[in-house]
């Protein structure tokens, strides 16, 4: 089972990150899961979402607390949380900032690897607003493998219509691309 834990901030989609994800899991004969955790409603406030992918049955119903992959919309709640925390060994952290992958400092150190994208650029340039939700989904299709871009244009189309779901298509293709991995 592969777990994801998405951390955002209200109104920038993390929680349309997970459900995309588990959509288009489902949509390859997988199982999978999608919810969020947050507190008092309000935009720009933190966020996390969970997801979880399977081969089989998910009997779960708990939070993420050890995932193997964890994606950060906004690089600045680094400074309000650590997102590595329980993480696996060997798990990913995709997140979203001009730094290079090597800049990036966890706790975990070099038990983990590290993915870095400029979706804020990337959204900003093809959206026009920096929601980086589905940008962040390009870099994470990159780095897991768990899904491809086929697998999600069906789910992302449905969701946001034609016009702004290719423009969203457009966005994840190029973080797909552009995102830089270390470890």
């Amino acid at each position: 089972m592969l777990e994801i834990r998405v951390h955002g901030r209200g109104g920038q989609g993390a929680v349309t990150s997970a459900e995309l994800i588990a959509i288009a899991a489902i949509n390859t004969g997988r199982f999978a899961q999608a919810f969020p955790s947050f507190g008092p409603e309000r935009r720009g406030a933190p966020v996390v979402a969970f997801c979880r992918v399977d081969d089989r049955k998910i009997n779960i119903r708990a939070k993420v607390y050890n995932p193997d992959a964890v994606v950060v919309l906004d690089p600045g709640l680094v400074t309000l949380l650590d997102p590595t925390e329980g993480m696996v060994e060997g798990g990913i952290l995709i997140m979203n900032t001009r730094k290079s992958p090597e800049a990036v400092e966890t706790s975990k150190g070099s038990s983990i690897r590290i993915a870095t994208v400029d979706a804020d650029r990337i959204a900003i340039e093809e959206l026009g607003r920096a929601i980086v939700n589905t940008t962040m989904i390009g870099a994470f299709i990159k780095v897991t493998g768990l899904i491809s871009i086929n697998d999600i244009r069906g789910p992302l189309l449905d969701r946001f219509g034609s016009k702004l779901g290719e423009r969203n298509l457009k966005a994840l293709e190029r973080a797909y691309h552009e995102v830089a991995i270390k470890g």
